[in-house]
């Protein structure tokens, strides 16, 4: 071999012996293990990073955790909050814009604050900076938002933890937990318009291209009580398109749309329409629909079809029962029931024989 081959080959050698002693870290576990939460609201999902210390007799508020904003003797921050929790910055993450205790703060990644009051309240801080070590280069002028807040004393938690505890439909409060104290604060979401915007967006893309999907979105918009949009949609699944087509399914929606719109004439020609295409059960759940409208005299012509139409299907002969309820016409409906009974799977029996117990009482079981 050449010289000069050979000083080529000693120092890509060594090169790569450089490389490897600097990529074979050890992996041992951290002091405070890192741990992370989840919630989602409708589609938006809230997630904290955070490292868990343990209280070990210590005391924590005042002392391991000051109050307010300090100078931790590192870094550059001269007036550091805590970093609610420990080693690597807490973190929070939000996949939509939200509101934190009534006020605006974009999707993304936060680092995670809080300056603890000694008089029983604390500022939750959102950091644009997600990436430091604890807050020891916290800068305040890197906040994207700032909440005040009320503590609450509980009983013991010995090893920090953040939680979600309650939740509803449009909202949830997360919580820092950690000795004797509570700090929470509540997120809401604005899950109707975060919802509406993604389906439109998507219904312009790939996903436009499949009519089960025009249908779920008229579907999720009528539940919303976006009428208009959600006539828009069921419109685009049933004619327009290369897809389009008329079902059970977006026929019987387009006519709860137009009743709920006042549209009583048109919505029955559309339930006409829809009650041919549709097999007994969708029939049955058709008519329920009509009663709970209060189109009872149209749900009893519908579901006398369906009779005629699947004899022997014991949907049918259900939904008829529960028409003749409606109708205050319990001979009939105690006849129907019975029949279908007759053909019911045994784990639907015990349900059919409680209502049939109140229709000879003379009550009704819608």
């Amino acid at each position: 071999m050449k010289q000069s081959q050979l000083i080529t080959t000693c120092i890509a050698a060594a090169m790569m012996l450089l490389t490897s002693h600097t990529n074979a870290q050890l992996q041992t576990p951290e002091g405070s293990q890192r741990a992370q939460v989840t919630q989602r609201v409708g589609i938006t999902d809230i997630t904290i990073d955070y490292g868990r210390p343990s209280v070990k007799d210590r005391e924590i508020w005042g002392k391991l955790v000051p109050y307010g904003y300090n100078n931790l003797g590192f870094g550059t921050a001269t007036a550091a909050p805590w970093r609610a929790g420990a080693n690597n910055n807490s973190t929070i993450k939000f996949t939509h814009d939200v509101k934190v205790e009534g006020k605006d703060i974009k999707a993304g990644i936060y680092g995670l604050h809080v300056a603890v009051k000694e008089d029983g309240g604390a500022t939750v801080i959102f950091s644009k900076n997600a990436t430091s070590w604890g807050s020891y280069f916290y800068d305040q002028k890197e906040d994207a938002l700032r909440v005040d807040v009320k503590t609450k004393e509980v009983p013991h938690t010995e090893t920090l933890t953040f939680l979600f505890p309650s939740y509803e439909a449009n909202s949830t409060v997360a919580v820092l937990r950690w000795e004797k104290k509570e700090i929470p604060f509540n997120i809401e979401v604005d899950v109707k318009n975060i919802v509406m915007t993604g389906i439109k967006n998507d219904l312009r893309g790939n996903k436009g291209f499949t009519q089960s999907n025009w249908d779920n979105a008229a579907n999720y918009a009528f539940n919303a009580g976006e009428l208009d949009q959600a006539l828009e949609w069921v419109n685009g699944s049933i004619t327009g398109n290369f897809f389009s087509k008329e079902t059970f399914g977006n026929l019987s929606l387009k006519s709860q749309i137009l009743a709920k719109q006042g549209k009583i004439n048109e919505a029955m020609v559309l339930v006409d329409k829809a009650a041919k295409l549709g097999n007994a059960t969708q029939v049955f759940q058709l008519g329920n629909g009509l009663i709970g409208q209060g189109q009872k005299d149209k749900a009893l012509e519908v579901l006398k079809n369906n009779v005629k139409v699947n004899n022997g299907a014991w949907p049918s002969n259900y939904g008829l029962a529960r028409a003749y309820s409606a109708t205050g016409d319990y001979k009939n409906a105690i006849k129907s029931i019975n029949v279908a009974m007759n053909n019911a799977p045994e784990r639907f029996k015990g349900r059919l024989s409680g209502e049939l117990e109140k229709l000879k009482k003379g009550e009704d079981i819608n």
